[in-house]
């Protein structure tokens, strides 16, 4: 079973004689061993599970190495698949409006908008189309982009692995400008992604670090510390910042892995607050609390405003789970066997559960206006809904 994309990028040289990328165990308590991961936990038996519905299912095609996450754009859902496949659904029946083949590996995607749909090649190509499908520019950043790239009227902004934010012009694809950190020795190889708002662009980096930069020129507005490296070795001290940082009208909020979760103020980057936390995956947040899935398979919930511990459900160990979607009374988790777990809101029990198709969900649950939907490895995308 594929385990989520969590290995470590091995930037100096002096590191190379440990083995590839492919080398190195996707356990990541274990990056350089050869153990098998731990079997998943079994799962909980729910005494009266609330009602999921399949709203309707597709086929895009099957993930790789990719990080594919769906778009749901007003009436439209576009999807994407390794082999270079983009495909645009109706979002309330899943028809196929439209397929086309971009003749290259996709590893990244979708970002969409009104007016445009981008995804990202293994080889650091970013292809935008129209609406209709129609090829209407490509671009090269410097390394490849796992997160799906953000469509924001003007630009199309991606975040690449090698710690770079490129801006791109929507019309033509032509750089804007490049934001760029210093690479570290080790990293995590993880799908993190950028958020534009308010003239910003927000996102998170190696060491533990949120930044927030202007979207018109790619200058630093601020930086906060989600977290600090710790330990004395470099494994022990890799603490990335991972997945979607969540952005609110006042404040921003992020997880690292091997380090916290934290939440700062918007516009000047102070701390709120933190506390101490691991996840590969994510985190999710609602009107009042802060969910995060951690990277041993507990999911916790904390009080946004001051950060106080709610909650921790942890039956789903080593259950390779995605970030939660808040979805009212529950949030929703994926796993690496297909399920999504459905936990209730209040106390984290488990309401609810629902299989797909065996493979695992990578990406997180992508809210519907109707339900929410969930892509898998095999390339299934499952428009599912809880009762209302």
């Amino acid at each position: 079973m594929r385990r989520r994309t969590l290995l470590l990028v091995l930037a100096a040289a002096g590191l190379a004689g440990c083995g590839s990328l492919g080398d190195i165990s996707l356990n990541p308590l274990n990056w350089f061993g050869r153990s098998p991961p731990p079997p998943p936990a079994p799962l909980p038996t729910i005494a009266s599970p609330v009602a999921v519905r399949t709203l309707w299912q597709a086929s895009v095609g099957k993930a790789g190495r990719g990080y594919f996450v769906p778009a749901v754009v007003g009436d439209a859902v576009y999807a994407a698949d390794a082999d270079g496949n983009v495909v645009r659904l109706d979002a309330a029946s899943g028809k196929q409006a439209w397929r086309v083949a971009i003749g290259r590996a996709l590893i990244g995607g979708v970002g969409a908008d009104a007016t445009t749909v981008v995804v990202a090649s293994a080889e650091g190509e970013i292809v935008a189309l129209e609406t209709d499908g129609r090829e209407r520019w490509r671009a090269r950043v410097s390394s490849e982009v796992l997160a799906p790239p953000v469509v924001d009227r003007e630009l199309v902004v991606v975040r690449s692995t090698d710690s770079r934010i490129f801006a791109l012009d929507v019309r033509d694809g032509r750089r804007r400008w490049v934001y760029q950190r210093a690479q570290p020795t080790l990293a995590v190889r993880s799908a993190t992604g950028v958020v534009l708002q308010g003239g910003y662009a927000f996102s998170g980096f190696s060491g533990g670090k949120l930044v927030a930069v202007a979207a018109n020129n790619g200058g630093l507005r601020w930086e906060g510390n989600v977290s600090l490296p710790k330990g004395t070795t470099e494994i022990e001290r890799v603490t990335d910042v991972v997945g979607m940082p969540w952005i609110g009208d006042r404040e921003a909020c992020a997880v690292s892995y091997q380090g916290r979760v934290a939440c700062f103020d918007l516009t000047k980057g102070q701390p709120l607050w933190s506390r101490p936390i691991s996840s590969s995956a994510g985190l999710g947040v609602d009107a009042r609390y802060v969910f995060v899935s951690e990277d041993r398979g507990a999911v916790s919930a904390m009080d946004r405003t001051s950060g106080n511990s709610l909650w921790r459900q942890d039956r789903l160990a080593n259950r390779v789970l995605t970030a939660p979607l808040p979805l009212g009374r529950e949030i929703a988790v994926g796993d690496l066997e297909g399920h999504v777990h459905l936990l209730a809101r209040e106390t984290g029990a488990f309401v609810g559960r629902v299989s797909t198709d065996g493979s695992q969900i990578a990406a997180p649950p992508v809210p519907l206006p109707n339900g929410f939907l969930v892509q898998t490895t095999k390339g299934g995308l499952f428009a599912l809904a809880t009762p209302q």
